[in-house]
């Protein structure tokens, strides 16, 4: 069966075809047997045209394949056909995101969405990778795309739900859309752009002149008022042509888990701090709560490649895991890999010229034409300065003629510089590090590197290391932590810093290392890393815990992953209680009207008493969460609101992504201009502000909780939801498709279960600091290696195997994340029945 010719695709939601679907709501065993079909067998022989031998293919009781070959060609091959037959419509999602190709499927709702991708030019990225890849990846990479498309051959006919129900066929898979999958994981893995974009939303709100008080850095430097100066004396208010649709489809590709994530913890123990004198590796990575997990667990067992760990479908290879001698985990470096370049532009006929060191320059000009669903095609003009692509390209003078000149005073271009299309041997390297047996050789593959920004920590069974991989920039001037004037080469880039300055560390005498996305090198270092870093806490515990025990096993490991104490409550405290504050609170609460006064005296003896565990049964750790968005709508919203307005969703969307002004000014700050209310006519100061904030807390829980205090739990108001892609842009689609998806989000989605923690926890479910608690990021996936243990491998998903609602593996691995039941993943042959069992797929040669 040949796939018949592309066809725009509906994706992420259903189309008006599904109404026989809708009808079903509820009736799950139903939808199930509508799409049985879709789910391929996992007994059986199957013939497949590219196998050089038989394949077999066991899956344990969460559905998680382990795949034996003979060869690694097979082994590969069949990656790429269990991948396909695990996760096709996220592959197939994650390609059309990269390519800027949304808008095919769902209308024109994805537009600016499509947008932002197309003029960022990924595939400008990915193309620099593959070319920089050895023949060698390169054969790997067209092995695993064989079997992706052996699978679309031999079930073009019987896809998933969402393809299904649209009519759409995929496009065969080819080697190098796994590159655009890859250069889509590194442009998710750098908070600065989204950080840049919202800062200028701001800046339009409170002028240059406080917007440093809103980008805070770590509390041992000063906050970035240098920084702030390079754009005082813009007009900025108003006069940036479609920041507001940029930035929101930067949040909107964000969402979908591919941007700007401050993502996970690694660790790992040496001998002397092990039960057994060997090492121990854990690692959770951080993505928003979705459905599925953007992970897989998948096993591999062949004469050359034996490994086990977490996958991205779309892409050969294990990304974390062990492979019998090395386990290796990563976290982010949070590197400042992206700046925005403000660039004045006008138009001369229909041409766009933008000022460079006193000149005008012809911007280069790229032709970008969007499919829209229901409409007719757009074609648009992507625009390039010195600096990169415009990414307001498409919305500078916006409804003008073209031929009408763009004076200087309509708007700035929001140029965009990073660290992608440079050609580098970063594939080959994650798949040497993959096969490498030691330490030593851990860090030979990492070293190379270069794509991504990453805190790589490795183990073997006797040393441990850490190693800062990726590639980053010598600002001339300024840190890069807001835009800089494009038309000023003193901001300019001046190459990338020397690998040799990239962080490392071996075997180091406290007998532990790891990362939590925090500052890992002191101020002024000599590479410029970034100056965003994700809030202290969780590295804090880590190093708490770690230093805490000299007979550290898996079970501890597997405890620190599922840890729910913060730290902040502790220096909440502190600020409390100072000689300062103490006093001058005590008075201002006081002050507060009768009922307001009790309910502040009722928060505050509670908070000073509270132990930081954020247990989803805690009346007080409900009360603790109250009072940090209490106090972030008394402190700022008077300047940024109101709660829907632009600044607001950016200053939000700030606090998701590093060390934000909310923490910033709970813990110090008492000068800063934001402590006075604007909205009354005396000047407040923060005892006033912080009084009124305890009043509101209480108040707030017992609105939403009742009056009687045992009633509240952190977990009625903070709660886990595995929503499904489809869910996410169902208000992209058009009014039918989104009535479809709506319909039958109880068979997509899973949830709502409670939830402790947040940001600044080991086990974190952050929620939007100023918004509401809605648990929008989550350890995606944990692993724990203890070379004591015969077996060192355990491992556990957010949700199930399979992407297919109608698989049994679609939600089944919900219940073992919240619980902690891991997975072993075993080495030895006498082992694999007991987790494998002995029903298998055996994939044969087709003659």
């Amino acid at each position: 069966m040949a796939l018949r010719a592309f066809r725009p695709l509906s994706l992420f939601g259903l189309a008006a075809t599904l109404g026989t679907a809708v009808s079903l709501t509820g009736c799950q065993s139903l939808l199930n047997d509508r799409y049985a079909d879709s789910l391929p067998p996992s007994k059986g022989v199957q013939p497949i045209k590219g196998l050089a031998d038989n394949v077999s293919v066991r899956r344990n009781n969460l559905g998680m394949p382990l795949i034996e070959s003979s060869s690694f060609h097979d082994a590969l091959f069949t990656l790429g056909y269990v991948h396909a037959s695990d996760r096709l419509s996220q592959m197939v999602g994650l390609r059309l995101m990269a390519q800027g190709r949304l808008s095919e499927m769902v209308g024109p709702g994805a537009l600016d969405i499509d947008r932002f991708m197309r003029t960022a030019n990924l595939k400008q990225a990915a193309d620099a990778l593959y070319s920089g890849a050895s023949p060698r990846i390169q054969r790997f990479f067209e092995t695993y795309a064989r079997g992706v498309n052996a699978y679309l051959y031999r079930y073009g006919d019987k896809l998933p739900m969402d393809l299904a129900e649209s009519g759409y066929r995929p496009e065969y898979w080819k080697p190098q859309d796994s590159a655009l999958v890859f250069a889509l994981l590194n442009f998710g893995l750098a908070v600065n752009l989204q950080e840049e974009l919202d800062s200028l939303v701001l800046a339009q709100k409170v002028g240059a002149e406080k917007l440093a008080w809103l980008t805070p850095i770590y509390p041992d430097e000063g906050l970035p008022f240098e920084e702030a100066d390079k754009l005082k004396g813009l007009n900025l208010g108003g006069q940036i042509p479609g920041l507001a649709s940029v930035d929101g489809a930067a949040e909107q590709v964000a969402a979908l888990q591919m941007l700007g994530v401050a993502a996970s913890n690694n660790w790992a123990i040496a001998p002397q701090r092990s039960r057994s004198g060997k090492s121990l590796l854990a690692n959770d990575t951080h993505l928003p709560l979705s459905m599925p997990s953007l992970w897989n667990f998948v096993q591999i067992r062949s004469p050359k490649y034996s490994v086990a760990g977490v996958s991205i479908a779309g892409v050969p290879g294990v990304v974390a895991g062990f492979n019998g001698k090395l386990a290796w985990g990563m976290t982010m470096v949070m590197g400042d890999t992206q700046d925005i370049f403000l660039e004045q532009v006008k138009r001369q006929g229909s041409k766009l010229y933008y000022l460079a060191d006193g000149q005008w320059k012809p911007a280069i000009e790229r032709n970008e034409t969007f499919f829209i669903k229901g409409q007719r095609p757009v074609r648009e003009i992507v625009y390039e300065t010195r600096h990169g692509p415009l990414l307001n390209s498409a919305l500078l003078g916006a409804r003008k003629n073209d031929m009408q000149p763009l004076p200087l005073s309509s708007g700035y271009g929001l140029a965009y510089q990073s660290i992608q299309a440079v050609s580098d041997k970063s594939l080959d390297a994650f798949f040497d590090l993959s096969r490498a047996k030691t330490v030593e050789q851990a860090f030979d593959a990492t070293r190379e590197i270069r794509a991504m920004p990453l805190n790589i920590v490795f183990a073997d069974e006797k040393h441990i290391g850490w190693q800062v991989t990726g590639r980053f920039p010598n600002r001339k001037e300024g840190r890069g932590l807001l835009p800089s004037p494009g038309w000023d080469g003193r901001y300019d880039w001046d190459g990338y810093a020397d690998s040799i300055l990239h962080p490392s560390d071996q075997d180091p005498q406290q007998g532990w290392l790891g990362t939590a996305n925090n500052r890992t090198v002191p101020p002024g270092y000599g590479a410029q890393l970034s100056s965003s870093w994700y809030y202290p806490e969780r590295a804090e515990r880590i190093a708490q815990l770690a230093n805490a025990s000299k007979s550290h096993d898996a079970r501890s490991m597997i405890a620190m992953q599922y840890d729910q104490t913060t730290l902040f409550a502790g220096k909440l405290q502190a600020m409390f209680a100072a000689p300062g504050m103490a006093a001058p609170l005590k008075q201002a609460i006081q002050a507060l009207p009768e009922g307001q006064r009790e309910r502040a005296r009722e928060a505050l003896d509670r908070l000073m008493a509270f132990d930081g565990k954020l247990a989803a049964n805690s009346a007080d750790a409900a009360l603790y969460e109250a009072f940090l968005q209490e106090s972030t709508k008394q402190i700022f919203l008077d300047e940024l609101g109101p709660e829907d307005s632009p600044a607001w969703k950016a200053f939000v969307q700030n606090a998701n992504l590093s060390y934000s002004a909310q923490a910033d000014h709970l813990l110090g700050r008492d000068d800063s201009p934001f402590w006075d209310d604007l909205r009354t006519p005396q000047k407040e100061d923060k005892p006033t502000i912080l009084a009124r904030s305890l009043a509101a807390a209480t108040a707030f829980c017992e609105q939403k909780m009742g009056s009687d205090r045992r009633a509240w739990q952190w977990g009625k108001l903070h709660t886990y939801n595995w929503v499904s892609d489809s869910t996410k842009m169902a208000p992209n689609l058009e009014s039918g498709q989104r009535t479809a998806v709506n319909a039958i989000k109880g068979y997509l989605d899973r949830g709502p279960y409670p939830a402790g923690g947040d940001h600044s926890t080991l086990n974190v479910s952050a929620y939007g600091w100023g918004q509401n608690f809605d648990t929008w990021l989550i350890p995606a996936m944990r692993i724990v290696v203890d070379f004591g243990q015969s077996e060192p491998m355990l491992g556990v998903n957010s949700s199930g195997q399979s992407g297919n609602p109608a698989s049994p593996h679609y939600a089944d691995g919900i219940d073992a994340w919240l619980k902690g039941n891991y997975v072993s993943f075993p080495f030895q042959a006498q082992n694999l029945d007991r987790v494998y069992g002995s029903q298998r797929l055996t994939l044969v040669p087709q003659k």
